[in-house]
């Protein structure tokens, strides 16, 4: 049986997430700061679907709890088949006013975390000559967005830095692929800092984009964009100017 480890886990994507693979017979391996909620995941998981769950609680955000994480999983001699770097969040606000320590601790998350646990966890699939590595990237990666400056810009890191190492790791029999979601219900709206979610109401469901990420890894794609206007709009980038794709970003956000 396989191992799935996902991070962010406790809540939103990575919650149910959890769920899709467990009822596709996958163990898991379940990492997020709240040891309460992740401790519920477990509970529910293990008595439906009979598979084997490891929690670590451990806040991503710090510039070393990759290697932490890494170390005990090791310890706990589990082995990672697929590695789902979910954990993330946004800060929706004028660059000019935002709090640095936030933005600071958002872009170790979204990007110094997520590198280093793919770091980490592909070597050893190398050597396995097996494994894949999801990283949840953003149709904010496209273009810069006025009001999710650097959030974008976290985005637009994970999604370039995928496809290229998929490229790299062609011959190791390793996968990677990035999945850009939209905007999608979950608790993304109300960390970010939104004021009210009527820009999510429509939205996928969290459950609608774990059984996309779970296909999407079966097809093996380097790339894949989730819901039909997000694809249309994704390739439209690649025919709009970047100023005017920046400032319709920023009409939107508006």
């Amino acid at each position: 049986m396989k191992t799935v480890l996902i991070t962010g886990a406790s809540a939103g994507i990575g919650k149910e997430t959890a769920f899709v693979y467990a009822e596709n017979k996958y163990n898991l391996i379940i990492a997020a700061r709240r040891k309460e909620s992740l401790e519920a995941i477990k509970k529910e998981v293990e008595e439906k679907h009979k598979v084997k769950v490891d929690i670590f609680d451990t806040d991503l955000s710090k510039t070393d709890s990759a290697e932490q994480l890494y170390k005990k999983v090791k310890e706990a001699n589990l082995n990672v088949d697929v590695l789902i770097n979910n954990a993330g969040f946004g800060i929706n606000g004028l660059f000019k006013d935002t709090d640095i320590h936030k933005e600071e601790s958002m872009l170790i998350l979204n990007m110094v975390t997520l590198t280093k646990l793919t770091k980490l966890f592909v070597q050893d699939m190398v050597k396995a000559q097996s494994g894949h590595i999801i990283n949840i990237a953003s149709t904010a990666a496209f273009q810069g967005i006025p009001g999710m400056a650097s959030y974008a810009a976290s985005k637009a890191y994970v999604l370039n830095f995928s496809e290229a190492i998929a490229q790299e790791l062609k011959n190791d029999n390793v996968k990677v692929t990035a999945i850009n979601p939209g905007a999608t219900k979950s608790e993304f709206a109300k960390t970010a800092g939104f004021d009210n979610d009527n820009f999510f109401s429509k939205a996928p469901t969290s459950r609608d984009l774990a059984e996309f990420i779970y296909s999407t890894m079966k097809k093996e794609k380097i790339s894949s964009t989730h819901g039909f206007k997000n694809k249309i709009m994704a390739f439209s980038t690649r025919l709009t100017p970047r100023n005017l794709l920046v400032k319709i970003a920023g009409k939107i956000m508006e």
